[in-house]
């Protein structure tokens, strides 16, 4: 195969137009032509860490998305449904990620699970990691979420990261909001990325301490405006990343988006191009190609510089995505899960009036971080009441791997006027969230999750109820992606306009209000946490 147009050289910082030759599935030559090429090829964009698992596609469906995007390479972290089915769950996405031409890096997931206080569905020990790193299938270790263990030398979690560096394996990083001595003995002990920074000098100070920085840009936590700044004199140690990215947004756009800002922004072309494909190839060693002879020909054609709308993906030699059309047959899966409950009553969510005040979680539009208040409530019959005018609803985690009373909590940031949403997306234990305005509505959309094993809902005060199944894992759906995305849109729509949530993504948000180990204030199916303390807080307050 042959292919003439514009070469975008990020190594030698030019561009020029040549015919890039193709043999099997490698660049065998580039040899400059005298040509008016109107179209650019450049390397693929990698994401440098996502959770395939929170597109809630599989990982042959999540592809379909994402090579349309020109996304040649994602570094995934399986740990949703590590969580979940453990390493059978790891084993299921390595399987079908097998099934797409798009290169799928995992990790080896070592907060499995995140904490000891929330019920999951498994259990990954240092054994278990120190095998799974022994793997050529596996890349790096994932995100060190239990950056408190690593700081105060918690054995199990610095066995974990000594095995990859035994094995000569990266060491991923997650530390929001971890400064000074803390973050110094979390470097020291061997991490090397992160990518929670949410302010400049955050980021600045752990690229200064030696880490590089993966800005990221998903449907809940959104830091690209924050860090961009870094771009001009840190590029270097920059990657773009995703980290969770629901199908409606995955749908619009992927990495090529953060590149197109960049650069609108007026950030250098090659710096930016850098820190989208070149830089997460070097520095987890993917055999990705950078558009160099002797290379595997991975690539992308775009119409401009500007918009980057892409014209064809390659990977290994073959076009994978052309004219809007993914060019890779569908195939069949397994559906494995761990879904073991009953429906639920109305009681099982009815908030009793026992305290004076009650602990509030705040949600934050665009962010994973909480805060937390103390209010007042009123009650009717013993039983609390949402107050609506002040955005004040009941909140809810139902374990889905035994049958235990659901615990209750009090919200604030989700603006809903009726109904609830729920989901079993709920990092990262993945038992069934919900937010909702009284009872009998929460208890709707619970029973809804629980009928299909998994899934997100939503209901309105007349009982109008609608329904996403997740039954891979009682996290993803085996369905066509494109159609996956169109019914998550629809329902986030339904939330927003009929519900009148205030927030742009709110099951996106809805999953991390029980992410343990990030601050302030969090919920799991054993009590509200203190995610700053790392204890749980008692119901009620004087």
């Amino acid at each position: 195969m042959k292919l003439t147009a514009n070469i975008v050289d990020i190594k030698n910082r030019e561009i020029y137009p040549a015919q890039i030759t193709i043999t099997e599935d490698k660049i065998t030559a580039i040899k400059r032509v005298q040509e008016d090429c109107k179209s650019y090829i450049l390397p693929g964009f990698i994401d440098a860490h996502i959770h395939i698992e929170s597109s809630m596609l599989i990982p042959s469906q999540f592809a379909r998305l994402a090579l349309s995007y020109g996304t040649v390479a994602t570094l995934s972290d399986p740990h949703e449904i590590a969580n979940v089915l453990g390493i059978e769950g790891i084993e299921y996405m390595l399987e079908d990620a097998k099934k797409t031409p798009l290169k799928i890096y995992f990790g080896a997931s070592p907060c499995v699970p995140a904490t000891p206080f929330e019920t999951n569905g498994a259990t990954l020990n240092a054994k278990d990691i120190d095998k799974l790193l022994a793997r050529d299938d596996i890349y790096y270790l994932s995100e060190v979420m239990n950056f408190p263990g690593v700081i105060n030398g918690d054995s199990d979690m610095l066995a974990k990261i000594a095995s990859a560096k035994r094995h000569n394996k990266p060491v991923d990083g997650h530390a929001p909001g971890v400064s000074g001595e803390d973050l110094q003995k979390y470097i020291d002990a061997g991490v090397q990325t992160d990518h929670e920074a949410f302010s400049y000098n955050e980021g600045l100070e752990k690229i200064q301490k030696g880490m590089k920085i993966q800005i990221r840009e998903g449907s809940a936590a959104k830091n690209y405006e924050a860090l961009h700044p870094l771009i001009d004199q840190h590029y270097k140690k920059l990657m773009f990343c995703s980290d969770d990215k629901h199908p409606d947004d995955l749908a619009k756009g992927h990495i090529n988006e953060l590149v197109k800002r960049a650069v609108a922004d007026g950030h250098d072309l090659f710096d930016v191009l850098q820190i989208a494909s070149l830089n997460p190839i070097e520095h987890y060693n993917l055999s990705v190609g950078k558009l160099e002879i002797g290379d595997d020909a991975d690539f992308i054609e775009v119409n401009n510089l500007k918009d980057f709308n892409i014209l064809q993906t390659v990977i290994q030699g073959e076009v994978v995505y052309k004219k809007d059309t993914p060019l890779f047959f569908e195939q069949n899966t397994k559906i494995p899960n761990k879904f073991v409950i009953q429906k639920k009553n109305i009681q099982d969510y009815d908030m009793h009036n026992i305290c004076e005040k009650y602990n509030v979680i705040h949600a934050i539009e665009g962010e994973l971080i909480t805060k937390s208040s103390k209010e007042i409530l009123q009650n009717s019959k013993g039983k609390v009441l949402a107050d609506l005018d002040n955005d004040l609803l009941f909140i809810s985690v139902t374990n889905r791997y035994k049958e235990q009373k659901p615990t209750l909590s009090i919200i604030q940031g989700f603006g809903l006027k009726e109904g609830a949403i729920a989901s079993s997306v709920a990092h990262d234990s993945h038992n069934i969230i919900a937010v909702g305005c009284d009872a009998k509505s929460i208890q709707s959309v619970v029973n809804a999750v629980i009928s299909s094993k998994g899934g997100i809902a939503a209901v309105n005060a007349q009982g109008e109820l609608k329904h996403l199944p997740l039954p891979v894992a009682g996290i993803m759906s085996n369905e066509d992606a494109f159609e996956v995305a169109k019914e998550y849109e629809s329902i986030n729509n339904f939330v927003k306009k009929r519900l009148k949530s205030s927030l742009n993504a709110p099951f996106m948000t809805l999953s991390f209000m029980a992410l343990l180990v990030i601050p302030e204030i969090k919920i799991s199916d054993k009590g509200v946490f203190d995610a700053k303390s790392f204890h749980f807080i008692q119901e009620c307050t004087q």
